[in-house]
């Protein structure tokens, strides 16, 4: 196989397996060192040695190239593919396979660990029509969060990167905050360039019900929110520790979701697992559409969409509501 195959590929397994960024990092960092090169020049470098002493090569990626040219499956790789290989989870393949991009993901704009194109590239191969840039608003300075002119800025960039692609596109977003005050964190402006908008709540969770109530609404009603992303803000394993879930009135935070056209996010994060499935029947009663999304940091985690999609074929929630199901026009349509 070719060793940048061999490369990329470890990274996605490790990275949908939310393995440490630090260790995808070693192999994202030499697939950057010789994707530039052709299979013969990587060849070349493989037999004069060269190749091992370039910069963002250590012991373990060198060992991968030097096995990949040689004609073989990388003992790296071969250990990953029998332990984490294959889809996610078994369940949800019928719905999985119906999905036709993501609307939420994260990239180096943010506090994603890869660019761009390399969230667009991955997209891809596994199969997207399409993937959305949908990177922190202003006020998540934690999270490296896009003012005004860097939003701006990642535009221009998706325009030139979209030019490289045929049948896949890029689509313009954000992931922005509501704020306490109910308001969304980015100018009017901006938000209407965007192609989808995911409203989140990030600060303040343990906000009274009331308020927090009133908040989601004014947020949900925003004529430019398109979808309401990872409601209770909950975690429920992982490296961040646990979190209960925010109170608020679902039933009227769902029942506005509905009136205004809004879906309700399918968080395929296993750390979130968001909405628990108790809201996820009640904002199906309700009539609410909904978007499974990965909220993928790195390329990998493009994968957890398969998480996902077990979760909402395993409550019957059907395939037409959604709109991650949805071809991408009509999704466009349906997002203004």
């Amino acid at each position: 196989m070719e060793a940048t195959d061999a490369l990329d590929e470890i990274a996605f397994l490790l990275e949908r397996n939310l393995a440490s960024p630090y260790k995808t990092k070693a192999f994202r960092g030499a697939l950057s060192a010789i994707e530039a090169f052709t299979a013969d020049e990587i060849e070349a470098g493989v037999d004069d040695g060269s190749l091992k002493r370039r910069k963002g090569i250590g012991s373990t990626t060198w060992t991968v190239i030097e096995q990949a040219v040689a004609g073989e499956v990388p003992d790296y790789l071969a250990d990953l593919r029998e332990r984490i290989g294959g889809p996610v989870t078994k369940a949800g393949t019928k719905l999985r396979a119906k999905l036709k991009g993501d609307l939420h993901s994260h990239s180096y704009w943010s506090d994603g660990t890869t660019d761009l194109a390399t969230m667009a590239r991955t997209a891809e191969r596994i199969g997207h029509d399409y993937l959305v840039a949908s990177d922190h608003s202003p006020s998540l300075r934690i999270a490296n969060g896009l003012s005004t002119e860097r939003l701006e800025q990642q535009l221009d960039e998706l325009a030139t990167l979209n030019e490289g692609f045929d049948d896949f596109r890029m689509l313009s977003g954000i992931e922005v905050d509501i704020l306490e005050t109910g308001d969304l964190d980015q100018s009017a402006e901006m938000l209407d360039r965007l192609d989808v908008v995911v409203a989140s709540v990030h600060s303040k969770l343990r906000t009274p019900s009331r308020e927090m109530t009133t908040r989601m609404l004014a947020g949900i009603r925003h004529p430019r929110t398109n979808v309401l992303g990872h409601c209770t803000g909950r975690l429920v394993q992982g490296s961040r520790g646990t979190r209960p879930q925010s109170t608020f009135d679902a039933k009227a935070v769902f029942a506005a979701c509905a009136e205004n056209d809004v879906a309700v996010e399918i968080n395929s994060r296993p750390e979130r697992q968001d909405p628990p499935d108790d809201l996820l029947a009640l904002a199906l009663d309700a009539g609410c559409l909904f978007s499974i999304d990965s909220d993928a940091h790195a390329p990998g985690q493009l994968g957890l969409l398969d998480l996902g999609a077990a979760r909402a074929e395993a409550l019957g929630i059907p395939a037409d509501r959604i709109i991650t199901t949805w071809p991408v026009d009509k999704l466009l349509e349906w997002c203004r």
